[in-house]
């Protein structure tokens, strides 16, 4: 039965190539119409049934209580840095870094992420996968650029310009009253404009986006294949309660 099934498998194919050969057809006209998709168009019960079972499950997982927030976690309440991009940035630090050391033998340095990255506070209470979803609905992964002390002194130009609280982790920028840079250490170290740094960042800031062009200037590139949301997801099934807070990591003096 198989070998007539390929048989005439075959014999269609030629068939229909053959055809093709002889008469030659050309796409004349294309009609299409808008539906509009409200609630006044019902669900056909056949594929609902079958649908079921599945948003249940995924339902279920994404809503499964993974960690708790004491408070509300937003990257709007502060001006250089937020509780929302410093858990993010710690986050992609703590979780990324075992897999950079495993691959390459090096430690990451510092992480920046951007401010605009972050589509959502936590709100207070349960922490679920779903969360991860609404706070990083891209799948921007997780990547590590090697940069020189010069262009990482470039970045701390941009932080300072940006006007904006973008993530940053494994870095500690001080501006002084004249907003001028004043200090800046990595890992508790000052700045050597001489030295590799490794810094974590996502796909879509290392080719520039945000115009952070310093990240053109990358030695290498180390893709770790990491969704930054699945490091959230990571991190929230191994911490009982998130409690970031707006510090001292980049800050003015008055």
């Amino acid at each position: 039965m198989v070998l007539k099934i390929k048989h005439f498998v075959i014999f269609t194919t030629f068939a229909i190539l053959s055809s093709c050969g002889e008469q030659q057809q050309n796409l004349q006209q294309i009609d299409g119409k808008q539906i509009r998709i409200t609630d006044s168009i019902t669900a056909t019960e056949s594929i609902e049934t079958f649908v079921k079972p599945y948003r249940e499950r995924i339902n279920h997982v994404l809503d499964s209580t993974l960690s708790y927030a004491p408070y509300p976690i937003s990257k709007t309440d502060g001006a250089l840095n937020t509780t929302a991009g410093n858990l993010m940035a710690d986050i992609v630090l703590s979780e990324a870094n075992p897999i950079f050391k495993s691959r390459t033998g090096h430690e990451i340095d510092l992480v920046l992420l951007n401010h605009g990255g972050i589509r959502s506070l936590i709100s207070k209470g349960n922490v679920s996968s779903r969360t991860a979803y609404e706070v990083m609905p891209f799948e921007n992964s997780i990547v590590i650029a090697e940069l020189k002390g010069s262009s990482i002194l470039k970045m701390a130009s941009y932080l300072r310009d940006s006007g904006r609280a973008h993530p940053i982790s494994g870095m500690q920028l001080t501006l002084d009253a004249k907003n001028e840079i004043q200090s800046i250490t990595i890992q508790g170290k000052p700045l050597d404009e001489n030295k590799i740094y490794y810094v974590a960042t996502s796909n879509y800031l290392v080719n520039g986006g945000d115009s952070m062009v310093f990240f053109k200037k990358a030695i290498a590139i180390t893709n770790t294949d990491y969704l930054i949301r699945n490091a959230m997801i990571d991190y929230f099934k191994k911490t009982d309660t998130l409690k970031p807070v707006v510090d001292n990591r980049f800050i003015k003096l008055k």
